[in-house]
């Protein structure tokens, strides 16, 4: 084995495997005996005593053989979402089952055992995304928005799936024909093997993979809104605290900084890392203590009585104690002609290795000056692709770190063009030409397919409109920005004044973009939510009261 394949696959020692015992039961399997399905939740983790287990992905294609001492799992065994692989005995074979709740337990009480479960099983689903195992299928084209959307949405969730480009697969006629449909129906999700979405939204998607999952009936102590940096760490420290943690997505964990393709400036990366993967750290982490997620989950509007409830879309809601809104802000979408009949087919708002595969080897054009359209130009210019950066300012230095600034002067292939801006996208099925201004009024046109626009923030707060006090510009106003006219509006109940990030509304917080005066910091959102987590308990313990 590679030293990665050894922590992926790690062997178990006979004192962790002791200290395991006693928490899980014996089981002798016979030959080709099932161990667990795909798409079956809540499965064990089962150590092997003796023998063999294999574990499969789609058409029977083996992952991995687990030998005695070694584990059987991955992340979803602590969010309790179905399993994307299935389990064979080989032979006759001995485990030990342990539930995924004692195992919960476990990795909260044991640290050496949680190291060696976490790492492995955060490793053991990058390797299946890798090779686009499991039991979803995408049957796609570069020229379908669509397509884009769902790769994203997938990759973003951990979901490994296979791919099938309708243009580059001779082969792809065959599948759609065993599944009765055509090409104009493109984007295809073939779900478990049996399901067949046709141009499916993500919450299809999720529904199909249950991903969306929540339970009505309970009142939680805490409902976050929104798994950008800010709400998966206030869910990881209120979890940890003991409260009873759900987190609601509209999309995929990471928000706007899950977009970006490396974060160099975040304390304890000095080699960067990408939004992507810190989401899915922060998200393991949250789940290891117990927070519960639910993506493709639109929030409509909140319902300032409490308990509080939050009315999601398709008629579900979910009750709280106390809220917390991290849902961030969105890029600003210029007004350009044809922008959205491009969005996905050459216009893009994030850059990532997905958004990275349908331009390869071909000049791209970057519009912002933030730290997003930084490092989205370095890193599309990795690849050896000439980057145009566009921003309508003088320079860079009022809105991006100094680091950066350098990077992309000292990088050849990246020309930064300021006072400059797009006005004109044209092509047929996608993009194809762009025109734009420089600061004289002259006109340039080049055959370049490929925008990342990133460009100005418009917070996600029109589910707000009738509740919390926001400002001028659409953010929440929290804290010391309430001043006794939005308090007397809202009809503050308390003789005390709103808590450091407490709305006018009391124990309903907003945190990170979201919120007005907010630095617009993956740190700073990270450490808003910790320090909002202490004030929820305030809260809760002022209504118990």
């Amino acid at each position: 084995m590679t030293p990665a394949e050894e922590e992926a696959f790690p062997t178990l020692t006979a004192q962790q495997i002791a200290r395991i015992a006693p928490f899980a039961r014996e089981r002798d399997l016979a030959d080709d005996e099932s161990l667990w399905e795909a798409g079956d939740r809540n499965r064990p983790l089962f150590v092997i005593v003796r023998g063999e287990v294999e574990i499969l992905s789609g058409a029977d294609h083996v992952v991995t053989v687990h030998k005695a001492g070694a584990f059987t799992g991955d992340v979803d065994l602590l969010s309790g979402r179905p399993v994307v692989v299935r389990a064979r005995a080989r032979g006759a074979v001995r485990v030990l089952e342990l539930p995924s709740a004692r195992l919960r337990s476990l990795v909260q009480t044991d640290a050496e055992l949680s190291e060696v479960f976490l790492r492995a099983f955060m490793l053991r689903r990058v390797a299946l995304m890798a090779q686009g195992g499991g039991n979803v299928v995408l049957i796609g084209s570069r020229h379908s928005a669509g397509t884009l959307a769902l790769q994203e949405f997938l990759t973003r969730n951990s979901q490994p799936y296979g791919y099938i480009d309708v243009e580059r697969d001779e082969a792809v006629q065959d599948t759609l024909d065993r599944f009765g449909v055509g090409v104009e129906d493109i984007p295809v999700l073939i779900c478990r093997g049996t399901r067949v979405l046709h141009k499916p939204t993500i919450e299809d998607v999720a529904d199909c993979l249950g991903l969306n999952d929540l339970n009505e009936t309970v009142v939680r102590d805490l409902v976050v809104v929104g798994a950008g940096p800010a709400g998966l760490s206030t869910a990881v420290y209120a979890a940890s605290e003991g409260l009873d943690v759900l987190v609601i997505e509209a999309g995929s964990p990471g928000g706007q900084a899950g977009s970006s393709s490396r974060i160099e400036n975040y304390l304890g990366f000095p080699t960067g890392i990408s939004g992507q993967l810190l989401a899915s750290n922060a998200l393991v982490q949250a789940e290891k203590f117990g927070a519960e997620l639910a993506v493709a989950r639109t929030v409509s509007r909140l319902e300032c009585e409490r308990p509080y409830r939050v009315v999601l879309g398709a008629g579900a809601s979910v009750q709280a104690r106390a809220v917390v809104i991290a849902t961030g802000v969105r890029y600003r979408k210029p007004d350009l002609p044809n922008l959205a009949r491009f969005e996905g087919v050459g216009v893009y708002y994030g850059a990532t290795q997905v958004e990275a595969r349908f331009c390869r080897g071909e000049d791209v054009i970057v519009v912002g000056g933030g730290n997003s359209a930084g490092q989205a130009a370095v890193f599309l210019s990795e690849a050896g692709r000439h980057v145009t950066m566009m921003v309508r300012r003088t320079g860079l230095a009022e809105s991006m770190s100094r680091y950066l600034i350098r990077r992309i002067q000292e990088t050849p292939n990246i020309t930064l063009l300021t006072e400059t801006r797009i006005v004109a996208l044209e092509g047929d099925s996608r993009l194809e030409r762009v025109t734009w201004h420089d600061r004289h009024g002259v006109a340039t046109t080049a055959d370049i397919g490929h925008v990342f626009l990133m460009t100005g923030a418009n917070p996600n707060t029109a589910w707000l409109m009738d509740c919390v006090a926001l400002d001028e510009k659409g953010f929440v106003r929290t804290g010391s920005d309430l001043d006794a006219a939005a308090l007397a509006a809202a009809r503050w109940p308390f003789a005390r004044l709103p808590l450091l990030f407490e709305t006018s509304r009391p124990g309903v917080f907003a945190i990170g973009d979201v919120r007005a005066s907010s630095v617009k910091r993956v740190a700073a959102a990270v450490g808003e939510g910790s320090v909002c987590v202490q004030l929820v308990h305030k809260v809760l313990a002022e209504s118990a009261a």
